[in-house]
C-alpha cells in the first residue's frame, strides 16, 4: 500500500567503540536496483519487514526511487542507499525494517544503538517517538498490516524485549540527518531487531501539520543502523597519575571537569584547573604531543553538534598554546554526537556526553 586529572581528585574512564554488529547497516548490499515502490525485503540483503506493510528502498541506481522520490528528496547519509518508512498513516497503518546481528547480543552487556534519520518532505506530520524491538527470531506479524504492538508483545513473548527513543524534539527536519541513539543493556538472546512507530494513532505524538499536498502522514527515511559493544574499560585516581606520571600514550583519557553548558564551547574557570595539570605534565615531557576529541549530546542538528565539538576541542588547545605550548605538538578533532557514553535521554547523560578527550602521543 503506496501512496504517495586528569586532573586533581578527580576520575576519568577510557571508553572503548567497538564494531558494528548489524549486517549490512547502511544497506548498500542488495539484489536488484528497486524499480518501484515496496520492495524493501526483495532488495536488500540480511534485512526483511516484521509485518505485512510495504517498507521501500531508496538507491541512487534508480532513477524512479532515488533520490528524489514519491514522498520528497534526500541523498543518502552515507554510500548510495537507505530505506524509508510510514510511521504515521490512517488505520494505523505502519512501515518497519528488521535487520540482522553478526553474534547474540551478551547478556547484562551495554551496548550502543545508533540510526540516522530524515523526515521526508511530503509528510504532514513529524513524531517525538521511535522505537526498536529486539528479539531472538526473525519477528512475522504478516496477518495485519498495522503497527505492531511491541509493548505488548514484550510482555507476553519471553524472547522479546521493546525499548522506544523519546525525543524532546520533533524529529522535525527533512533537509539533514538526525542522529536517534541510546545505551542498551542485553537480556542475551538478541539476534534481531526491529524499528519503526510501535504506537497506534491515538498514543502516537505528532507535530502540527505541515504543509502538504498529500494525505496526513508521517515518513521517516533511515540509513547507517549500528550496534556496538560499549565497554568500559578502566577508572583510576587522576591524582596519582600526574604525581606518578603514569598517563600511558596512546590511550584516551576524558576530562571530567571540562564539561560545557548545552549549546557552548567557552571554558568555565574550573575546567582549567584541570587542562593547567594537563600542561605541567606536557611541559615535563616535551616529547609527548596530544592530540584533543570534541564531542556533544545528540540534540540539534548533526552538522551544529560537529561543529559545536570542534570548536569545544579547539577550546581545549587554544588554551593549552596560551599557556605556552608549542601549536605544532597539538591537534584538535570534533566528532559531534556519533561517539556517546551515557544515554541521551536524561540531562545527566547529555552532560556526559558533552565532553572532551584527550590522547598522548610520544
Amino acid at each position: 500500500m503506496k501512496q504517495l586529572t586528569i586532573i586533581t581528585f578527580l576520575l576519568f574512564s577510557h571508553v572503548l567503540f567497538s564494531q558494528n554488529l548489524v549486517f549490512n547497516p547502511s544497506f548498500e548490499d542488495f539484489y536488484d536496483c528497486p524499480r518501484g515502490i515496496s520492495f524493501f525485503h526483495k532488495n536488500v540483503k540480511k534485512w526483511t519487514i516484521p509485518n505485512n506493510g510495504t517498507t521501500d528502498y531508496f538507491n541512487s541506481c534508480s532513477e524512479k526511487m532515488g533520490y528524489k522520490n514519491f514522498v520528497g528528496e534526500q541523498k543518502a547519509r552515507t554510500g548510495n542507499a537507505y530505506a524509508g518508512i510510514y510511521t504515521y498513516f490512517k488505520k494505523d497503518y505502519r512501515e518497519y525494517i528488521q535487520g540482522t546481528l553478526k553474534s547474540t547480543l551478551e547478556r547484562g552487556k551495554k551496548y550502543q544503538v545508533r540510526f540516522f534519520i530524515s523526515l521526508a518532505e511530503n509528510s504532514r506530520y513529524a513524531l517525538k517517538e521511535l522505537g526498536m524491538m529486539m528479539t531472538s527470531e526473525k519477528f512475522n506479524a504478516f496477518k495485519t498490516k498495522s503497527y505492531i504492538n511491541a509493548k505488548h508483545f514484550s510482555k507476553r513473548i519471553p524472547n522479546l524485549k521493546f525499548r522506544s527513543t523519546f525525543s524532546k524534539e520533533f524529529y522535525h527536519n527533512d533537509k539533514e540527518w538526525l542522529e536517534v541513539s541510546f545505551i542498551y543493556t542485553a537480556e542475551g538472546f538478541e539476534n534481531y531487531f526491529s524499528i519503526g512507530n510501535f504506537n497506534n494513532n491515538s498514543n502516537t505524538i505528532k507535530s502540527k501539520p505541515r504543509k502538504s499536498e498529500f494525505e496526513s502522514f508521517s515518513y521517516y527515511y533511515i540509513d547507517d543502523v549500528s550496534v556496538e559493544p560499549l565497554e568500559k574499560e578502566k577508572i583510576v585516581e587522576t591524582v596519582k597519575i600526574v604525581e606518578e606520571s603514569k598517563i600511558k600514550p596512546n590511550e584516551i583519557y576524558t576530562f571530567k571537569k571540562v564539561l560545557f553548558d548545552f549549546d557552548k564551547a567557552e571554558l568555565l574557570e574550573v575546567s582549567k584547573v584541570e587542562i593547567n595539570h594537563l600542561y605541567e605534565h606536557l611541559s615535563e615531557n616535551p616529547n609527548l604531543r596530544i592530540e584533543i576529541y570534541g564531542h556533544t549530546d545528540n540534540i540539534g542538528l548533526e552538522t551544529r553538534n560537529k561543529e559545536l565539538s570542534e570548536q569545544r576541542a579547539k577550546a581545549v588547545a587554544d588554551y593549552l598554546i596560551s599557556r605556552g605550548l608549542n601549536k605544532s605538538l597539538i591537534k584538535s578533532f570534533g566528532f559531534g554526537s556519533s561517539q556517546p557514553v551515557s544515554t541521551n535521554e536524561t540531562e545527566e547523560g547529555r552532560q556526559q556526553n558533552r565532553r572532551v578527550e584527550f590522547k598522548l602521543i610520544e
